[in-house]
Parts: structure tokens; sequence; C-alpha cells
């Protein structure tokens, strides 16, 4: 019988997966964008193994090649040191999504577990860690980070902290409803009458089955929270010189704009078109893993 239960789940979840696969096929945006993101990542895991970052990134000024438009030596022209801007923002590509994918994934170890309590013992545990979370989520996110980031200082590492610290209430939000409607399902009340740990529970009944909200809200935030690193980076408390982040060229190039527009427009171009990729996807995400949203 045990058996049988077993290859009767692996045969649903197997449909599940076709039928998933299916409608992101039919959704044309959902698959180009996961190109994207496909590409994207090939290129942060790729580049810097082929480029000497020392040479594109640290190396001194060269009069020379300082300010040179794009052509086919520089494809995106050169900046106030004679670096290539392209193999900068290729480079950049790395930073952006390596620190976004650490803050949202901190922000979902902070927030999951603590929704997850709070909507599986309800009462005095579930108000006190909800007024916390309404707390933070008081003041607007890029303001919250901005301030933790002002706090700890100008550095890349504690702006992905004070990213994670400012993001984490929305998916102790979302988990904690999913929590609360799960807690009344028959099969958490069956375990519950076996004697199950509470915490067992929350481990093996309540969190896995928050998991698809938590994915498309983790993949519409990637492009928030690279957004955002970009926003504090820009003000100077994020990334610092020399390292080659979109928001930090973006705030050096300012002071050039004027007589090299290039130096400002692609690592920009760089940040709307990842933003924009990671939104196309969470949409098509929700479409897909949210009956109520699907479309036949």
């Amino acid at each position: 019988m045990n058996t049988y239960n077993s290859w009767k789940k692996i045969k649903s979840k197997y449909a599940q997966l076709r039928l998933n696969i299916y409608l992101l096929k039919k959704n044309t945006l959902t698959k180009w964008a996961l190109y994207g993101v496909v590409l994207l990542t090939l290129i942060a895991l790729i580049v810097p193994i082929i480029l000497p970052e020392d040479v594109h990134v640290t190396q001194d000024a060269n009069p020379r090649d300082k300010l040179l438009p794009p052509s086919s030596d520089h494809l995106f022209g050169t900046d106030e040191l004679g670096r290539d801007i392209f193999k900068r923002v290729l480079l950049g590509t790395n930073i952006s999504l390596r620190t976004a994918v650490l803050a949202v994934g901190a922000a979902i170890l902070i927030g999951v577990p603590i929704g997850a309590v709070a909507g599986y013992y309800g009462g005095f545990t579930d108000e006190l860690l909800m007024r916390l979370t309404d707390i933070f989520l008081g003041f607007p996110p890029l303001l919250l980070a901005i301030v933790i980031a002002a706090f700890l200082g100008p550095d890349l590492n504690n702006a992905t902290l004070a990213i994670a610290l400012s993001w984490w209430p929305w998916y102790t939000r979302i988990v904690r409803g999913q929590a609360v409607s799960l807690t009344e399902r028959p099969f958490v009340k069956a375990a519950q009458a076996m004697g199950t740990p509470s915490a067992r529970i929350i481990l093996k009944h309540i969190i896995p089955n928050c998991i698809a909200p938590v994915i498309v809200q983790a993949s519409m935030d990637i492009g928030g929270v690279i957004l955002t690193i970009a926003a504090i980076s820009f003000l100077g408390l994020g990334a610092q010189p020399p390292t080659p982040e979109w928001g930090l060229m973006v705030s050096t190039s300012r002071n050039y704009f004027l007589n090299a527009w290039w130096y400002s427009i692609f690592p920009g171009l760089a940040i709307f078109f990842t933003v924009l990729i990671f939104n196309l996807l969470g949409d098509g995400l929700r479409e897909i893993l949210d009956p109520k949203t699907r479309k036949n």
C-alpha cells in the first residue's frame, strides 16, 4: 500500500510538472524571460573566469584610452580611467545577480520560518510576530535599506544584509496566510492527533506547502533587489570603487554625461533589461503556479 501511494504521488507530481512546462511554453513572454535569465546566469558564471579581473577592474588610469566612444575595439566605449565599459558591464552581471540572490535568500530564511510559526500557533505568538512585521512594513523597503546600509557602513556585503533585513516581512506575510489555512487541513490535524512535534509539523507539512507563492515572490523580488542594490551603490553606500557594479558605474558616469553619454547609458540599460526580464519571469511563474490566475 505504501509503495502504491508513493508511486501515485510521483505520477501526480510528474503530471503537474508536465502541465507547468506546457504552460511555460505557451506563454511567449515568460519563455523568452526564462531564456534571458539563463543567459544572464551563464554570463555571471563564465565571464569572471575568462576575463582577467585585475586588468579590467583595477588597472591604473590609461590616458590614451580615456572616455573613448563605442567602437569595434571598445563596444561600449571606455570610462574616465580608460577601462573597457563592455567588460565591466559583463563583470557587473555576476556582482548584481550574486548579491540579489544572496539578499533574497537571506530574506526567505528570515521571513518564512517567522510566518510559518505565526500562522501555525496563532494567538499571542501570531499577534507578537505580526506586529513586529508591521513595524518593518511601515517603512518603504528602499528607504529602510538605505538607512540600515548607512548605519552598517558603505560596503556591498552590508548593503546585501540591509536589503535582506528590509525585505523579509513580505515573505512572512505570504507564508503566514498560507500557514493559517494549512493548519486547518486534515493532514495537519492528523499529524497533531498522532502527537507529532510542532516543529516537525511546521518543517514537514507547513513550509513545503508554502513554497509555490514564495518562489513566485522571490522571482519577482530579484529584479527589485537588483534595482535597490544599484540605488544604494549610486548613493555611495553599496559597492565601492573599483568594483564594476552597475549602480556605482552610473553614479560615477553622471560627471561625464554631457561629453560621454555611453558611460551611463550602457550600465543603465543593463539594469533596465535585467529588472524587466526578472519581472516578466515572475509574472509568468505566478500565472503558472497559481490556479486562480492561470489562463487555459
